[in-house]
């Protein structure tokens, strides 16, 4: 184990009517106005939208609403919440909704309170904000980012065609009552999961000493997540799978399964990019990438991956070399990926624009490329991942 430091500062409240139990206890903390922020309007579809607002009203709160969140959050829809926190005065910003707007919400209230331009600050000049962000609360309506349990956001800035990481304070609450996620359709659910599983991959494939704690972690998450996204191909309406999915989401993303260790992330940071240019789901157009990349880097680290063949995809060793083994698990994992009707093509994906190969070469050309992974790659590798499942 590296050295490390951990503090968990959100408090959680988990499981069936977690909102009407806790909310209004947790809204007493904060002064009476409040923005209340969501997305598409599905939430006043299925009943949460008014539920969140009687509480609000009955804690004595003046909602001003930030709607129109969408699935890739903006720099300039980050800068219009930004705007509104300021002249409602929020004393609290509440999130309702899935990883986007809570990620969103996070840069709105650190924007809120700055003058300076944060994508200049943070993005170009690589600082910090010196001012406390406003208080943020969490209603998580669509599991799988895990957002709810930490600080980082992703926001896309279209003029600079970069969705990259930002960084504020993680929510002060988090609700996570699995209900809420009943009335999602089935591929969204396994979008959301397979972002999960996918976050606990890219920190188990990181570079680190020797097998630690964290990923003993790590495995256990990844095999939940694989046993109960199962599940869910049968019954879609199963509300253990649906709890234990959101539960496992929060574990991949609250740092846990971090500490102590490198993470890889090259995954993400290709998607990333990708959905700059394209504006594609996240979690599929990770569950494309992620079998491309690693049968790149698997010979860099075969213990681990022959390690992951046999914790979570429950492949026998008996006959196989470990070499044999560690493809196994790659070819486990995208045989899985099928199975789930998650694409697997580029050309599979929802997109704004056409997937070109001259558009994949400024996908790779902007990539960041990180360190930590089993070995770092080139953009030219990058660019072929990417031709590779066109």
């Amino acid at each position: 184990m590296k050295d490390l430091v951990y503090e968990y500062p959100t408090k959680v409240y988990f499981g069936k009517g977690a909102a009407k139990e806790h909310l209004p206890a947790a809204l007493s903390a904060y002064g009476p106005n409040v923005l209340l922020a969501y997305g598409g309007g599905s939430i006043k579809k299925n009943g949460i939208y008014e539920e969140i607002l009687d509480i609000l009203r009955a804690a004595g709160k003046r909602v001003t609403e930030f709607t129109g969140i969408m699935s890739n959050p903006t720099w300039a829809k980050v800068r219009e919440g930004a705007a509104l926190a300021r002249d409602c005065g929020a004393g609290l910003v509440l999130a309702v909704g899935g990883g986007s707007v809570i990620d969103c919400c996070k840069i709105v209230c650190a924007q809120a309170v700055e003058e300076e331009d944060l994508w200049d600050l943070e993005m170009v000049r690589h600082e910090v904000p010196a001012k406390a962000p406003i208080p943020l609360g969490a209603v998580v309506t669509a599991s799988g980012t895990g957002a709810e349990m930490n600080g980082g956001a992703v926001i896309t800035n279209e003029d600079a065609k970069i969705k990259g990481g930002m960084f504020s304070a993680a929510p002060r609450f988090a609700i996570l009552d699995p209900e809420y996620t009943m009335s999602l359709p089935q591929m969204q659910v396994l979008s959301g999961a397979f972002d999960t599983l996918s976050h606990a991959m890219e920190t188990y494939f990181g570079r680190s000493d020797r097998d630690n704690v964290s990923d003993e972690v790590a495995l256990a998450v990844m095999r939940s997540t694989v046993v109960n996204m199962r599940t869910l191909l049968e019954d879609i309406g199963d509300y253990t799978a649906r709890s234990n999915l959101m539960w496992t989401s929060a574990m991949a993303e609250n740092g846990i399964l971090k500490v102590g260790r490198l993470t890889d992330f090259e995954c993400h940071q290709i998607e990333h990019q990708l959905g700059a240019y394209t504006d594609c789901n996240h979690g599929q157009g990770l569950a494309v990438i992620h079998p491309a990349y690693y049968r790149r880097v698997w010979s860099s680290a075969v213990p681990k991956f022959a390690r992951f063949a046999r914790n979570v995809w429950g492949i026998s060793a008996e006959g196989k070399s470990e070499e044999e083994l560690a493809q196994a698990g790659i070819q486990a994992l995208e045989a899985f990926i099928r199975a789930c009707g998650l694409p697997t093509r580029l050309t599979e994906l929802r997109s704004r624009v056409e997937i070109t190969p001259e558009l994949l070469r400024q996908v790779a050309d902007s990539t960041n490329l990180l360190p930590n992974g089993p070995r770092q790659l080139t953009r030219d590798e990058v660019y072929e991942i990417l031709m590779e499942r066109l």
